[in-house]
């Protein structure tokens, strides 16, 4: 079992920066792949960027070039550092930590913060 908990969402002016935080308690937090979801109103839940337990990073289309995700280890935490955001990007982020065992995928999701981008 893995706990999950988001921190750091909150109103952003467009062209601002954002850096959202998940604190991870529960299990082994290396050998999970991390990964931030976000979800906007009436839209389906999509991925925004995984980091494997190698650290290899991959991201949405959308986000290339603005958001960058990292892990600390030493901290269980992951964290996604938004820049030049804008409108589009309003939406409740999900933290997600995955594994796979024995042909299994373990998924646990954190509740979500709701990152707002207005003026």
């Amino acid at each position: 079992q893995v706990q999950l908990v988001e921190s750091g969402g909150g109103l952003v002016q467009p062209g601002g920066s954002l850096r959202l935080s998940c604190a991870a308690s529960g299990s082994i937090f290396r050998i999970y792949t991390m990964a931030w979801h976000r979800q906007a109103p009436g839209k389906q839940r999509e991925l925004v960027a995984r980091i494997t337990r190698g650290d290899s990073t991959d991201y949405a289309d959308s986000v290339k070039g603005r958001f960058t995700i990292s892990r600390d280890n030493a901290k269980n935490t992951v964290y996604l550092q938004m820049n030049s955001l804008m409108p589009e990007d309003t939406a409740v982020y999900y933290c997600n930590a995955a594994r796979e065992s024995g042909g299994i995928t373990y998924g646990y999701w954190g509740q979500g913060t709701q990152v707002t981008v207005s003026s």
